[in-house]
């Protein structure tokens, strides 16, 4: 971790417990990010990775909008949209907007990837109310889209987007609306995606599907978005190669006619490695011939090890100060499971990892927590007290 994180974290009082993002790091990785796509390809934040206000800050001068899926995203999103970058777009997606939420995507001027047919209608409804023609795009639950990731979101029954089958059907019907402007097609396929070559393949494909689709339904081909999901692993030292992506890419955007542009919703991948994750270890106990490391946090803070079923490693920051009346607890050359303060044996962060020398009251620290961190977890569970959040960079 960068020196500034590490000092930002010692600062801290005791019982440590806290969320740092580092803006030089999201800033780092949205200028190589932006640099493996093709030129004039747009890029947004996925806002649902982390939606802290400066995290948003960070990047509004990094990439061109914002994509959102709620109504309290797309009220984030309008305020970093406000201040100075570059950052004036932005996408309202996801499967259950409301009325409500729909008119105040209208009101924002975003465009809606529209998810169903009668979503299609209640937005033609809040369009035709506010006066004004919305840009929409279709997003297309295809049949053959699968990429290999974490989740599914197309090729298979999903609640996202609209069936292949009735694509037909969503174009009449938003042919019939003047107050929608169709540009084109939402394809977002999967999250957390590793292979950058088969990325490429799909985005190369999405985008031959979507001429195709454009000139069989009579739909401007102004967008084509492709979603995210580029990759994260999170006990390895795999990555998802960013010049393996912009080799394919180059092919994609060649059959792109003119005037269309390919969109990218990056969340996951821009603010991950700019989030660390620390927890003070309060107890050092053996049951049953295991160590536990009992943390002051848990998964009510970083819910995605158990969410996911997997062990996120961490590293350790000894605190060398003990003024306590009593011996300080400490093992040596051992393996701890690293688990909460939550009343529930699910509450494990990291299993089996081993310390060369931890005590009570030393740092437990969890990189690569800046997405789908603290934004999912479920945080009044017990009511303990929320991390601090501290901004570094």
């Amino acid at each position: 971790m960068p020196a500034r994180v590490r000092d930002a974290l010692l600062a801290l009082r005791p019982p440590r417990c806290a969320y740092v993002y580092d803006r030089r790091t999201l800033v780092e990785t949205a200028a190589r990010v932006r640099a493996a796509l093709p030129a004039g390809t747009t890029l947004l934040y996925a806002v649902k990775a982390n939606g802290h206000p400066d995290v948003l800050a960070a990047l509004a001068g990094q990439v061109d909008g914002f994509e959102v899926a709620s109504g309290g995203e797309l009220a984030l999103a309008r305020i970093a949209r406000a201040g100075l970058g570059t950052a004036t777009q932005i996408v309202f997606g996801g499967p259950a907007k409301t009325e409500g939420e729909l008119e105040a995507a209208v009101e924002s001027e975003a465009t809606v990837n529209v998810e169903s047919l009668l979503e299609l209608r209640r937005l033609a409804v809040a369009a035709e109310a506010a006066g004004v023609r919305v840009r929409t795009a279709l997003r297309i639950n295809r049949v053959d889209a699968a990429l290999p990731g974490t989740h599914q979101m197309t090729g298979a029954p999903t609640p996202f987007g609209i069936d292949e089958a009735q694509l037909a059907e969503a174009v009449e019907l938003a042919h019939g609306h003047p107050s929608l402007r169709l540009i084109g097609f939402g394809l977002h396929a999967v999250s957390n995606n590793l292979d950058a070559a088969a990325h490429a393949d799909f985005v190369a494909e999405a985008v031959r599907w979507s001429v195709t689709a454009s000139a069989l339904h009579r739909v401007p081909l102004e967008s084509v978005n492709v979603g995210g999901g580029f990759g994260i692993d999170y006990v390895s030292s795999a990555r998802f190669d960013l010049s393996v992506l912009a080799e394919g890419l180059a092919k994609a955007t060649a059959q792109l006619p003119a005037g269309a542009r390919l969109v990218f919703e990056l969340g996951r991948f821009l603010a991950a490695d700019a989030g660390w994750y620390a927890a003070e270890v309060v107890d050092l106990k053996r049951n049953h011939g295991r160590w536990f490391a009992i943390l002051r946090g848990g998964t009510h803070h970083f819910r995605l090890p158990a969410a996911w079923g997997y062990s996120h490693p961490f590293t350790v920051i000894p605190i060398e100060t003990w003024a306590r009346p009593y011996d300080r607890p400490e093992v040596r050359d051992v393996a701890v499971d690293a688990v909460g303060e939550l009343c529930t044996p699910r509450d494990v962060l990291a299993r089996d990892q081993e310390v060369a020398h931890l005590r009570v009251g030393d740092l437990a620290v969890f990189a690569r927590t800046g997405a789908y961190g603290w934004d999912i977890s479920h945080h009044d569970f017990l009511r303990h007290d929320p991390p601090e959040f501290v901004v570094t960079g």
